[in-house]
């Protein structure tokens, strides 16, 4: 058995459906701050705090867990710098948590839900694993935080440093309940459907529109790749880290112009100001993990991951 503690939000959900379409029986260990119970489609869940050691402990005792899947924890950055102890408490203390609760239980593997904000304002993009650890906030500074805890115990590990998670399931049934919302792709699908004006965070970086650049990762192609972690762990292969990234940026403009294409709609926009910390460009190069995982995406197309996100829109 497999265990997702955060599996209820928006890329776990996603992840735990692709590991149960791929044969592994999965539980879902989450508290719904942030996920939905509706998510599981059927997933057994185990509703606690990741920082409840004895209960976490006896869910995997429970349930005979093999190997971990970490997706939870806060991950709004403008909320870290609000509100740091919250984002130390349930992000390193909660990975100490769970670390302590799987070597009681005899858990023998994690694969690790982190991100590239780890890095902070990159040296060179395209961005890979070696880059050093330059956090520009408290959610990168905690992730960072939670890689470290997670190779100093020693157990095999993978850990996914995600890009812009973005998209839906193509079939419509999970998508991204963000509340406060904060990405731009369901935003500028909320603009575009209600007719409501979308503030572009300045229009002159040194990119070639003016507006800043990421590589979008579709939500499937993150899940298939935690398919791909998790098997790798448990056929004894050795512990890795890498990016999960398609490798190209796509500009705040190319995403409106995507979003006006799919939905068929206007899209009103106005240039604010920029956001503290924004860095032009981020994307990744991510040959590591087609290499050691045989990581293949299947929806690298950014109108793709549009339409995909646009038929599974809800509030």
């Amino acid at each position: 058995m497999l265990l997702a503690t955060g599996g209820a939000g928006y890329i776990g959900s996603h992840a735990v459906r692709a590991l149960r379409e791929a044969g592994h029986p999965v539980v879902v260990y989450d508290d719904l701050s942030e996920g939905h119970a509706d998510a599981l489609l059927g997933a057994p869940l185990v509703q606690g705090d990741i920082r409840d050691t004895p209960r976490l402990t006896a869910a995997l005792r429970e349930h005979d867990v093999s190997a971990v899947l970490h997706f939870a924890a806060r991950c709004y950055v403008g909320e870290s710098m609000e509100k740091p102890e919250l984002y130390w408490s349930i992000n390193r203390d909660g990975t100490r948590s769970l670390l302590a609760a799987m070597r009681a239980a005899g858990a023998r593997a994690l694969v690790f839900s982190s991100t590239c904000a780890v890095f902070g304002v990159p040296e060179r993009v395209p961005m890979d694993e070696d880059l050093p650890h330059r956090p520009i906030n408290v959610y990168g500074q905690t992730k960072a935080a939670m890689e470290e805890e997670i190779r100093a115990s020693g157990l095999p590990h993978v850990v996914f440093r995600y890009f812009n998670a973005a998209g839906a399931a193509p079939d419509g049934t999970l998508g991204e309940r963000h509340d406060p919302e904060t990405h731009l792709i369901p935003l500028a699908l909320r603009a575009a459907r209600d007719g409501a004006e979308l503030v572009l965070n300045g229009d002159d970086y040194p990119t070639p529109d003016g507006t800043c650049v990421r590589d979008y990762v579709h939500v499937c192609d993150l899940a298939a790749a935690h398919v791909a972690g998790v098997q790798r762990l448990l056929s004894g292969g050795a512990s890795l880290t890498c990016n999960l990234g398609y490798g190209q940026g796509q500009s705040v403009k190319q995403v409106c112009a995507a979003v006006r294409a799919v939905t068929g709609r206007p899209l009103r926009t106005r240039v604010g100001p920029r956001r503290p910390g924004d860095p032009p460009e981020l994307y990744a190069r991510a040959d590591r993990a087609r290499r050691e995982l045989a990581w293949r995406p299947q929806f690298a197309d950014l109108q793709t991951i549009v339409r995909h996100a646009w038929q599974a829109l809800r509030d």
